[in-house]
Order: C-alpha cells, then structure tokens, then sequence
C-alpha cells in the first residue's frame, strides 16, 4: 500500500524566501529532484528514493469494525457487526498474514472463520509489482450443521503505476472442502476477480474505487458483485487508517457495506 511512481519535475529555487517539503523528506522542494515519495522512504541529498526504511523486516497490526447489510453465513438479509484482527509480516518481499473476525448479527453471533497465509511479492519493473500466495481458511466458524471443514486459497495480484495513477486487479481461487448436506446445502470451489484504479492525492492519502465479482460458496447462487471506494491515510510513521465502502451490484450481495480499520506499523 506504501508503494509509489517517482516524478521527475523541475522548480526554480526560492533560495531563503520560503521553504516547503510537500513530501515530508527532508529535502526542499524547490531543489527535490523526486517529489511525492512515500513516507517510507529513505532519500539522497536530490530527494530520490535510496532505500525502504522498512524493506527488510516489519510487524503491523491492523483492528476493524465493520458493518454490512447482509449475513452471507446465512445467506440472506441481516444487518450484521463485526470486529477483525489482522496481523502482518514483512521480511524483504516475503510477508506472512493471519486474521479472525467476530460478527454480531439479528440472528447470531460468534468467529467467522480464520485466515493463515504466505504472500511473495515481485517487481519485474520500477512500475509494476507483482503478488502470488495462499493460505488455509480455518473451520472457526461455529455452524449448526456440523459441516464446516478447512478450506484452502490461492491468489494473485498485480499493480501497475503511471504516474501517480495506480491501476490493479487481481484473482483468487478457493477449494471449499465443507461437507455437502442432502437436501439443506450444497458448497462449490469458488473463483473471485476484482479490478480498480487508484491515485495518490497527497503524500500520505490513497484513494482508489474498484469493481469485484465472486462466486457464491453455495451453489444455485447468483454471483456477488460489488463497488468498492477504499481509502488510506497515513496518520505519521507508525499510524494509518483505512476506509472503505462497497455498494452490492447483485442480490446475492449486501446493498451497502463500511468498514473502517486503525493499524500500527512496527
């Protein structure tokens, strides 16, 4: 999410006049010769990206509460509440996840199922980079039928920059392993594609909107389809808030959807 395409402008120096650091790098704007650098960024004397301040090794820990129209355990219409826990970790281009949720809902409450995975990441050039990985989808989800088993996910992604525009997308495959009931439910593996463009309007605001469409994991369900509007602040160093909104496309998916998470970066 730190990631950012490096412009080459040009300024006449003010020299004593005034002094303005519009990227928060230490170097003048007036002789920065890479303005718009993230935050995460070491930088040389000309304001050109030298090296990640947390390349090699980092922690963040991520809450979340969120809200949604629709209870997709159920499968049908109920305002539901949930509170998440997500914990990442970076070392080089290798990160490692694990997150849980507990949602609250007019007819239940208790853990959705968990989330443990590994992710690669890859950079073929300066504007792209690349994102391949998998996890288990742990059975913590209390059903009444007794049939909730350990699903298995793969996923990729890519993002591209121009500019300070980003455009990305990205595919997932999961293999529900759940067991089929006769005559109550039937499961099916499911595919999931999304894609969006973003920008950065400021050194430390992200802004992107993004189109997602998923199979249902029960089958004789029409696909879910969503819009998405999704923020990121960076607050300083250390803090950062995300914010999203989704609006449901099609009847299987919630007409309206928020969620607002706070994260400490280590």
């Amino acid at each position: 999410m730190f990631k950012k395409a490096l412009i080459l402008i040009t300024a006449v120096s003010l020299s004593l006049l005034a002094y303005s650091d519009y990227d928060m790098d230490g170097v003048d704007d007036a002789v920065d010769k890479c303005p718009n650098t993230p935050f995460n960024e070491l930088v040389d004397i000309k304001g050109c990206t030298v090296k990640k301040a947390w390349n090699k090794e980092h922690l963040s820990i991520i809450y979340g509460i969120s809200f949604s129209e629709a209870d997709y355990t159920i499968t049908k219409n109920s305002d539901t509440l949930s509170q998440s826990i997500q914990i990442d970790y970076y070392y080089n281009d290798f990160s490692l996840q694990a997150s849980s949720s507990y949602y609250l809902s007019d007819d239940d409450s208790g853990l959705n199922d968990s989330f443990i995975g590994a992710f690669y990441r890859l950079s073929p050039s300066e504007e792209l980079t690349l994102r391949v990985g998998g996890g288990i989808i742990l059975p913590t989800y209390d059903t009444e039928l007794d049939n909730n088993n350990m699903d298995v996910m793969a996923s990729a992604s890519f993002s591209y920059m121009l500019g300070k525009i980003n455009l990305f997308g990205g595919y997932s495959y999961t293999m529900v392993n759940d067991d089929d009931i006769l005559g109550v439910v039937s499961y099916q593996d499911t595919h999931s594609y999304s894609m969006g463009a973003g920008f950065y309007a400021r050194s430390n605001l992200y802004v992107s909107g993004y189109y997602t469409t998923s199979e249902s994991i029960y089958k004789d369900t029409t696909d879910i389809e969503t819009l998405s509007l999704y923020a990121f602040y960076s607050i300083d160093k250390n803090w950062f808030t995300t914010f999203s909104y989704s609006y449901g496309l099609s009847d299987s998916a919630s007409d309206n959807s928020f969620t607002l998470r706070l994260g400490y970066y280590f």
